[in-house]
């Protein structure tokens, strides 16, 4: 099996997309992340759903799980509100780690070995520069563990 086998179609933002857009297109297409695209359409970088958390949950809760027991809802859903003012690139590193891209005919095991080397759930599928869709963490576990 090859990545144009497991691919899907795969929604992308560009940098200037605000988060809180990119956060509700992660939950609307299931996807555990989404790819960022460059001003020429290139692959860019990949914004996961744990990045935006991490942007969305205070930093002393993330340290300190029991503190986050203390807040209400209403106070809770501010910090979510945060995130309708910063994009996508005010949130993504300033030198982007090895980005998980791989070609049409890539292997299942080339595909597991990019995501556990780049520790992302997603793969961008592209060819000749092109985005082609993505390959996502949970179907291919479940092509590779359940043979």
């Amino acid at each position: 099996m090859r990545a144009r086998d497991l691919m899907v179609p795969s929604p992308a933002v560009s940098l200037d997309s605000p988060v809180i857009d990119a956060a509700n297109l992660m939950i609307e297409s299931k996807l555990p992340g989404l790819i960022v695209l460059d001003e020429r359409g290139t692959p860019y970088s990949i914004l996961s759903g744990t990045q935006v958390l991490r942007l969305a949950i205070p930093q002393y809760c993330q340290e300190d799980p029991a503190l986050a027991r203390v807040i209400d809802e209403a106070h809770a859903d501010r910090f979510a509100e945060a995130l309708s003012r910063r994009t996508v690139r005010q949130v993504l590193p300033d030198q982007p780690s090895e980005l998980p891209i791989a070609d049409p005919d890539a292997t299942l095991l080339e595909l597991a070995a990019l995501m556990a080397r780049t520790r992302c759930p997603l793969v961008a599928i592209v060819e000749k520069g092109r985005l082609l869709g993505a390959v996502a963490l949970h179907p291919l576990m479940n092509r590779l563990f359940s043979a």
